[in-house]
């Protein structure tokens, strides 16, 4: 006969503990990621506040330095004090500037313009003559203070050639005056009133569009700069 021990029998005494119930168990089971969750969540929203941090510091400069890049300004002084002496627009010499060469200095294109403002050695030497520049040199108009001096000088000249009509005055800027008083003949033969969709020629049409929305963006963006307020 075998005999049990006293720890035996009171084992077998002892009621057996109750299985935990699937509820008890998902309960538990939540209990024990409530930590986990918390912890999860604490580093998401430290995450998001320390890239709204970086962002409220980065984006200013960079939306500045987009500016710089889609729509830049340089020379500013000089176009100010152009615009002065000569009663233009700022934004208009910037927005002319900005079709010709987009602030790039020492432009030169196929047709032989040079310079900021594009203008071919015959129109600058034209310019120095009727302006009394008798020492203006080509090579001069690689400098900015003469480039849009002279360019300016020759928009003037538009200004008051076509009555202050500026769309007037870009199309001739860009294909010359003999072309746009051959179309005004034709818009007055034909009782109308010239605009810019009546210009014929695709390459100028666009440039004067340009120019206007570009002259709109400087006066929005850079008037202090320009000096417009």
């Amino acid at each position: 006969m075998t005999t049990r021990s006293a720890s035996q029998r009171a084992a077998q005494r002892r009621p057996a503990k109750p299985r935990p119930s699937a509820e008890d168990r998902r309960r538990a089971g939540v209990r024990s990621r409530a930590p986990q969750r918390r912890r999860r969540l604490f580093v998401v929203l430290l995450t998001i506040v320390a890239s709204a941090g970086l962002a409220a510091i980065v984006l200013p400069h960079f939306g500045d330095k987009l500016k710089e890049i889609t729509l830049p300004l340089r020379h500013e002084d000089i176009i100010r004090q152009q615009a002065k002496d000569k009663g233009l627009d700022p934004a208009l010499i910037a927005g002319v500037i900005y079709a010709e060469s987009h602030f790039r200095d020492g432009q030169t294109s196929s047709a032989g313009a040079l310079g900021l403002m594009q203008l071919t050695p015959e129109t600058a030497k034209d310019i120095a003559r009727r302006s009394g520049g008798s020492a203006f040199d080509v090579k001069d108009l690689a400098t900015p203070q003469v480039n849009i001096s002279y360019g300016a000088y020759y928009l003037r000249g538009l200004e008051r050639s076509y009555g202050g009509n500026d769309t007037l005055v870009l199309a001739a800027y860009n294909a010359g005056q003999g072309n746009v008083d051959k179309w005004l003949r034709q818009a007055q033969a034909e009782d109308r009133t010239f605009t810019v969709s009546d210009i014929p020629f695709p390459e100028t049409k666009a440039y004067v569009e340009k120019v206007l929305q570009a002259r709109n963006d400087y006066r929005a963006n850079y008037a202090s700069e320009l000096g417009l307020r």
